[in-house]
């Protein structure tokens, strides 16, 4: 599968998967049903420790720390409060890297040796799962004043805003992703989020069963991204599992919204949980750190 979105099939074998992935994406396996109170607090708690995990993460960032020390530390954060299972691994994207510049294929999305710089924004992403249920959140920051950062900022808040009415609307899932492609290249940006797997915009969230121990990947290829239990996952809601240019199936249930834009030499996203109802839609939390003012939040200093 190529990286990012193309208007027209690019092969036959794409023209045929997205006629299957239309069709299939009507059947959703049950992953619309809405969630009772106690289902939405366990998403919740697990949210607040994404949110507790790149919050603590971002106050050690120093210039000079690698991608892969950043994801590191990820890692250890969720593993000594008590999570060391999760739907993807941790993800820290650096500088350019964070508008997925100089990758060739899906591989090349895992945390590398680049450097952080300062002025430069990172991208901190994790996904644990706590009690069975998966959080998953995605924050932007940089080390030092970056003004391009302060505006894409006020961009993303804004559409945050939005998006839960474009939920509530006759709009598909597909026509949702449309629209926000539209909006973010009138405001300048490119989709960065099309640079995804399946070109998400958003994707479900669900109850897997708990276990403890760590977490199994499949290799340290695209599949190693997610546990073992979230490729099956996705193999059973198939097409419904993700919000693309793709899916005009039900919008019900619970999803991880994570829309990413980029700009020359950088790239921003948020990523919170929004929960769809017949009659409304709302994000799961209000607590998050793209919503606080920058005087509470503990910036880091260069090293």
């Amino acid at each position: 599968m190529p990286i990012g979105f193309f208007e027209k099939p690019t092969s036959l074998i794409d023209r045929l998967y997205r006629w299957v992935a239309i069709r299939l994406s009507k059947f959703s396996h049950g992953a619309d049903a809405v969630p009772p109170k106690e289902a939405l607090q366990g998403y919740r708690d697990a949210q607040r420790l994404a949110n507790d995990t790149v919050l603590h993460v971002g106050k050690l960032l120093k210039v000079g720390m690698t991608e892969k020390e950043a994801a590191g530390l990820l890692e250890g954060y969720l593993e000594e409060h008590g999570s060391e299972r999760y739907l993807h691994r941790p993800f820290a994207w650096f500088g350019n890297h964070a508008r997925f510049d100089e990758y060739t294929s899906y591989d090349d999305y895992h945390p590398g040796e680049r450097k952080l710089e300062y002025g430069a924004t990172a991208i901190l992403d994790v996904a644990p799962i706590v009690n069975g249920y998966i959080g998953d959140v995605g924050y932007t920051l940089s080390i030092g004043p970056n003004r391009e950062l302060d505006i894409a900022r006020e961009f993303l808040l804004q559409l945050r805003s939005e998006i839960p009415r474009l939920f509530m609307s006759e709009m598909t899932p597909a026509e949702i992703w449309l629209e926000v492609d539209r909006r973010i290249a009138a405001a300048g940006y490119d989709n960065i989020h099309s640079k995804y797997p399946f070109c998400t915009l958003g994707h479900r969230v669900f109850r897997v069963k708990p276990k403890k121990g760590k977490e199994r990947r499949l290799g340290s290829k695209y599949f190693g991204w997610f546990s073992v239990d979230a490729n099956l996952a996705f193999l059973k809601f198939g097409p419904s599992v993700t919000i693309n240019a793709e899916n005009v199936g039900k919008k019900l249930g619970v999803w991880a919204i994570e829309p990413h834009i980029g700009w020359s030499g950088g790239g921003a996203k948020f990523e919170e949980i929004l929960v769809v109802e017949p009659d409304r839609c709302y994000w799961i939390d209000n607590d998050v750190p793209h919503l606080k003012p920058d005087d509470q939040l503990s910036h880091p200093v260069a090293g």
